[in-house]
Parts: structure tokens; C-alpha cells; sequence
């Protein structure tokens, strides 16, 4: 039976609005409220998704936040997930990706798809610091422009004083958007959100940034009134009927400070095929006995000392390769099985040499997008990620190439992705939680 629950999706003009930072604000405000907060982001981040379940998971709560790309699934799947995980909870929270409209090509994939795909009205967080009445036109062109699209308020960031705010809220409401508040213009909060998800050190005090945050907004921001005003109607979730046998297969999956960019549906996915253990490169001494090895992306490179210092660990996973070991790594993965890691101040660390590659961040600039591969031995199934990575192959031996790389709009990219023996690698984060085989290709025999 269907029912009605808070849902909406924080969208923006553009990025850089504040749509992060009013997203685990409003998340933590209504976890503390003693709401199932559900939350989820638009598009292929990693970063935000991680700091959107340490917003929801409070007192006692755990909500891992998802991700919702219709380039990288389809929208029935979207669906699928969005209803499967907004079930069981009150609130469902989606943050969108870069401009409102902005997608892989034109509006595909784009904030706006997503939320007329679920069926969810959009709060619009627009910057207002330089702006006055001339937010009534850009209102009305959000509003008007797609009439699938239900635009049902607005929220402003970097507002100068209460009289401030009195133009915009004129604005909004002749724009036929409600006004559901403001943030005033904070220089501790600028600070905080440009370290939030830059800084991976385990010293950083998210969580005092993200409680910081929610006091910020809660002053001046109409909480009550958004809850009531993005009530929508939920349809049931009826899962699929699945056997409940999983298999046998033990999966190795490296999870600490320096990786950690994982797309929960694909470990979800893995958990299918047997169990998974957790293991951190940087710490432990021992790798877990396993039948695959998955290697994630993250922040190697603030990491790269202990790294190369934990030899135990880089000996270890060089021998389960070179003995035929199943392993998979992507990004920051790639970059430790190689040979070589370079940083910016040109310091050279030594890494597990499975690869014969090395990586640097020298004179590097930033490599992104949405890829679509094809593997030689798997033509027919093509699989959706996302390449963002500074760093680059400054040197690379011999190495098989095992697939065809295409980008959004179908063109071959020079992205490589590498096999040595039953190890592969490449820059690319696919998800494969829609291609739920995938896994098969590295634990068959």
C-alpha cells in the first residue's frame, strides 16, 4: 500500500551553491528530530555519499547514503533503489549533481531526470550573495522550463541580513516558489565546506563540522515547513524474489583512510557471490585469505609514506597476484599495484609492483567523465563508471590492454584498462549494481 512520506531533492542553478552543506545539515536535523533519515546523491560522487551517512547515522541510527546516476543504470533501477532504501525510512533526501539540468548530454542523467523519474518535488538552494528581485526570473525559468519538473521551494544561501532575505522571499513568491528560508553568509561554515570532503585525515572533525552545520541553518530555515510541504506519495517496495543461498567465495575488499571510494550497490553485489572482509593496506599485517581481491579508489597519495612502509602488506599482495590471485582495483587501487607512486614534491614511494606501472601527481590535471568499457572476454556486456582522478601513467611496461573505453557520447577514450595474470586494473570506478554478473568474470575458474 502506498503511502505519504517526505521526499525531495536539493538541486541548484549551479555548483557551488550550497547544496552539499544544506543537504547534512538538513540530514542531521531531521535524524535529530528521531526521523529514518534516508539520503541519497545524484550522479557518480563518492565522496558526498560517505559524508551524507555520517549526517543520517545519528543516535543509534545507521543509513548509508546512495547513489542514484541514470547514465550508469537504468531508470528502472534507479527506481528499484530509491523505493528499496526510502521504505523503512520517513525522510528520503536525494542531492542533486552540479546545475539542476546539467547532464552527461544536455538534461540526460541530470538532477531534473532524476526527480521526475521518482516521481519527487525539488527545493532549489540558489546563491543570492550578489542577487536581489532578479532571482524572481531565474526562479520562474527553473520552474517553467521543464512541466514535468515540480519546483516546489526554495531555500538561499549567502544572505546578508534579514532585509536581504525579505527581497528574496518577494522574489520566490512571485516566481510561484515558496520561500522556505535562508543561510546567512558564514566564514567558519565557507571554511569548513571547503575541507569537508577534501580532507581525509582521521583527525578531521567532520562531525563537529556537520553539527556546526545543522545549528547554522536551523535558525533561519523553515524545517517544519518543508517537511509538510515535499510530502509525496511512496510507492510500495516489493522486492524481487532471490534465493537466499549465497555463495561460498571469501571477497577481500580493502576499506580504510586511503580507500574508500566504493559504491555500496557493488558491495552489495559482491555479498551475493560469498562473504566479504574488510582489510586496510595501511595497517594491518596480514592479508585475509581470499578468492578476490577488490582494490577501490580513495586518497593513496596522503597516504603513500604508510603505504610504502607496510611492506608485510605490499610483499603479500604482490605473491596472491603473482600466484593467479583474482584481483580487481580502479583509481587509487591501480595506482598501489603499480610499481611506483610519485607526489606533487616529487617524493617517490615504492608500491606493491603487481602492475608494471608508475603513477605521479606531478604536472597533472584533472582527468574526468563518464565511461562506458567493454571487456574482450565479455562483449556483451557493457559497463558503466566514471574516471576522476589527478594523477597520471608517467611510465608503463608491457601490459595487456583488455578492453574498449567509450565516453558519454560514444567516443574511444585512451583510458587504459590492464590485466597481469588474473589482476586487473584501470582508473575507471565502474558499478556493476545493476550488471550484477560482473562479479562472475573474476570468481569462476
Amino acid at each position: 500500500m502506498a503511502v505519504k512520506k517526505t521526499a525531495f531533492l536539493l538541486a541548484a542553478p549551479s555548483s557551488g551553491s550550497g547544496k552539499t552543506t544544506l543537504t547534512l545539515a538538513l540530514l542531521r536535523l531531521f535524524a535529530e528530530r528521531g526521523l529514518t533519515v534516508q539520503p541519497f546523491k545524484c550522479g557518480p560522487d563518492y565522496l558526498d555519499t560517505r559524508l551524507h551517512t555520517l549526517a543520517a547515522s545519528w543516535g543509534g541510527s545507521d543509513r548509508t547514503g546512495i547513489n542514484l546516476d541514470t547514465f550508469m543504470a537504468s531508470k528502472e533501477h534507479v527506481k528499484a533503489l530509491f523505493y528499496r532504501y526510502s521504505s523503512d525510512a520517513d525522510v528520503s533526501v536525494v542531492e542533486g549533481v552540479m546545475g539542476l539540468f546539467d547532464g552527461a548530454e544536455k538534461s540526460e542523467g541530470s538532477s531534473a531526470e532524476i526527480a521526475c523519474t521518482l516521481g519527487i518535488p525539488v527545493i532549489m538552494v540558489v546563491d543570492a550573495k550578489s542577487m536581489a528581485y532578479s532571482a524572481a526570473p531565474l526562479l520562474y525559468g527553473f520552474r517553467t522550463f521543464d512541466p514535468r519538473l515540480n519546483l516546489a521551494g526554495v531555500i538561499f544561501n549567502q544572505v546578508n541580513t534579514p532585509s536581504h532575505y525579505r527581497y528574496l522571499e518577494a522574489a520566490a513568491r512571485d516566481a510561484g516558489v515558496e520561500p522556505l528560508g535562508y543561510l546567512p553568509r558564514s566564514k567558519t561554515i565557507a571554511i569548513s565546506e571547503r575541507h569537508l570532503g577534501l580532507d581525509g585525515s582521521a583527525g578531521y572533525d567532520r562531525e563537529g563540522v556537520i553539527s556546526a552545520m545543522a545549528e547554522h541553518v536551523k535558525k533561519t530555515v523553515d524545517i517544519e515547513r518543508l517537511l509538510d510541504l515535499t510530502r509525496v506519495v511512496i510507492p510500495p517496495f516489493h522486492p524481487v524474489s532471490v534465493s537466499n543461498r549465497k555463495g561460498d567465495k571469501v571477497i577481500a575488499v580493502a576499506r580504510d583512510e586511503a580507500f574508500n571510494f566504493i559504491y555500496h550497490e557493488n558491495l552489495e553485489v559482491l555479498g551475493e557471490h560469498g562473504r566479504i572482509v574488510f582489510f586496510s593496506p595501511i595497517d594491518d599485517q596480514c592479508l585475509p585469505e581470499a578468492d578476490m581481491l577488490y582494490l577501490a579508489g580513495g586518497y593513496p597519495e596522503l597516504y603513500a609514506q604508510k603505504l610504502a612502509a607496510n611492506s608485510a602488506m605490499r610483499e603479500q599482495i604482490a605473491s596472491y597476484c603473482r600466484h593467479g590471485g583474482a584481483a580487481y582495483a580502479e583509481c587509487g587501487g591501480m595506482m598501489y599495484l603499480g610499481k611506483t607512486m610519485t607526489l606533487n614534491d616529487g617524493s617517490l614511494y615504492p608500491m606493491c609492483g603487481v602492475f608494471d606501472v608508475d603513477t605521479t601527481l606531478e604536472d597533472s590535471k584533472l582527468m574526468l567523465g563518464y565511461r562506458k568499457i567493454v571487456l574482450d572476454a565479455m562483449p556483451e556486456m557493457e559497463l558503466p563508471g566514471h574516471e576522476f582522478h589527478y594523477s597520471r601513467i608517467s611510465r608503463q611496461g608491457a601490459l595487456q590492454h583488455i578492453a574498449t573505453v567509450k565516453n558519454a557520447r560514444g567516443e574511444c577514450v585512451a583510458t587504459p584498462v590492464f590485466r597481469t595474470g588474473n589482476a586487473i586494473a584501470s582508473y575507471i570506478h565502474l558499478y556493476w549494481g545493476e550488471n550484477r554478473r560482473f562479479p562472475q568474470y573474476f570468481l569462476t575458474p
